[in-house]
């Protein structure tokens, strides 16, 4: 399912360039039985399926290395955010394996993972694709992944506010006017007008964050 998003755009770059490397790998090669199955009724009854144990183990125990981290991708996870991506990218090797169905076994969650994420309050038919997305998040904090720094720094959530308006030319479209601010050169105005927006912005669409923040306006 990732294959083709991880060989495109900046993530197939970076791993032309040995920034990054990510290797896919198919549980069911781990599967002993003939049918190669993957998964199981959960005991006790109830809807859906739960992976099994016998795979994952065998699978992380081929892959791991001394430094390895395990991640699950699951819904009951920590938040993925900015400094937990800054976090995993301090480690040499990440394992991430993907939830499906209703789920893994809870001991391959006792006795496997490191770190449990969630990229979201919602329920996904696949944790490949939140894997991918962690995937993402992850490499753009790799030195030299984005070329310019500064896309990193100015973005939503690296200050704790949202991020500012973007423009670019033509400066008139369709009667739409660019902020004349952003054409004055004024350096300092335009980095006055910029943290103003991303206050405001912030206030209307996540007034959570300044409520859990030291913010000094």
């Amino acid at each position: 399912m990732v294959e083709g998003f991880l060989t495109s755009s900046m993530l197939g770059r970076g791993q032309k360039n040995g920034l990054i490397r990510a290797d896919t790998h198919q549980l069911r090669d781990w599967a002993t039985d003939k049918h190669r199955k993957t998964d199981e009724m959960p005991f006790g009854g109830g809807a859906g399926m739960v992976m099994k144990p016998e795979p994952i183990f065998a699978a992380v125990e081929e892959l791991r290395r001394p430094s390895t981290k395990v991640v699950y991708m699951a819904p009951d996870g920590e938040p993925l955010t900015s400094q937990l991506a800054r976090e995993l990218v301090k480690e040499e090797h990440l394992i991430i394996l993907s939830g499906h169905y209703e789920g893994v076994d809870q001991r391959v969650r006792d006795e496997l993972i490191d770190r449990e994420i969630s990229i979201g309050d919602y329920v996904l038919t696949n944790g490949t694709l939140a894997a991918a997305v962690l995937i993402d998040c992850v490499s753009r904090f790799v030195p030299g992944f984005l070329g310019d720094e500064k896309s990193l720094t100015e973005e939503s959530f690296m200050t704790t506010l949202l991020g500012f308006p973007q423009y670019t030319r033509p400066a008139d479209f369709r009667g739409m006017h660019v902020p004349e601010v952003l054409l004055s050169g004024d350096h300092g105005a335009i980095a006055k007008w910029r943290r103003e927006q991303s206050i405001e912005k912030t206030r209307q669409l996540r007034p959570d964050i300044l409520d859990n923040t030291e913010f000094q306006p």
